[in-house]
């Protein structure tokens, strides 16, 4: 569990948030368990969390002048400027470490497909996976390997390998990737299939005609 720090933030509104944001904090809150907490954290703190542990990081957040000690919490959302970068608000969900939570892993593919290799796309289609666990054990990602997937293969949700803690809630059928041939080449290949063969027959046509001729001429 990592920790952070924050304050107890009374005043609320568009103009004491700003106050926060000119003095490098942001607002935030906290809700889930008990009350809802109002409060302002250090950013790069926070930047520093995700950036080592992963978007889904076990907090132990310690709030000066709250009335509990310490709340453990993960990050549930954030929003960010759409001009700017940096967060504008966080909001944090307190949690009962002892009991189950979802939440969502980013699937990253590794290595080559040998599908790629002769010319495959690969189509990455489910990005993040919706998984269940304890809130030590939810993993900060979840690599899938490519150095296997031949052209035309696919890799379903219930071929990937997760730790026994961890229940991936997506559709077992769900199509994670695949690789296959753009839809552009096929046509190009058959075009080019299809063009070979009207020059074989544009070939023939006159070794017809030439042996008529002849047939003629006897």
């Amino acid at each position: 569990m990592s920790a952070l720090t924050g304050k107890l933030r009374v005043a609320n509104g568009k103009s004491a948030a700003r106050k926060l944001r000119s003095d490098e904090c942001i607002p935030a809150v906290v809700y889930g368990l008990n009350d809802n907490v109002s409060l302002s954290v250090n950013p790069k703190e926070l930047k520093k969390l995700i950036d080592d542990k992963g978007r889904n990081v076990l907090i132990e957040l310690k709030v000066d002048g709250d009335s509990a000690e310490n709340r453990n919490v993960v990050l549930q959302e954030f929003q960010t400027h759409p001009l700017k970068p940096g967060w504008v608000h966080i909001d944090f969900l307190e949690i009962d470490v002892t009991k189950k939570i979802k939440a969502k892993i980013p699937v990253i593919l590794i290595g080559i497909s040998p599908g790629e290799k002769q010319g495959g796309h690969v189509n990455h289609i489910i990005r993040a996976l919706e998984i269940e666990s304890l809130p030590k054990d939810i993993p900060e990602k979840l690599e899938v390997d490519m150095s296997g997937v031949e052209l035309n293969q696919m890799i379903h949700v219930s071929d990937l390998n997760v730790d026994g803690s961890v229940t991936i809630v997506n559709d077992s059928h769900d199509v994670v990737v695949n690789v296959h041939l753009e839809k552009v080449k096929e046509e190009k290949a058959e075009g080019e299939e299809g063009a070979e063969g009207a020059e074989g027959e544009a070939a023939a046509a006159p070794a017809e005609d030439a042996g008529k001729k002849e047939d003629g001429k006897n």
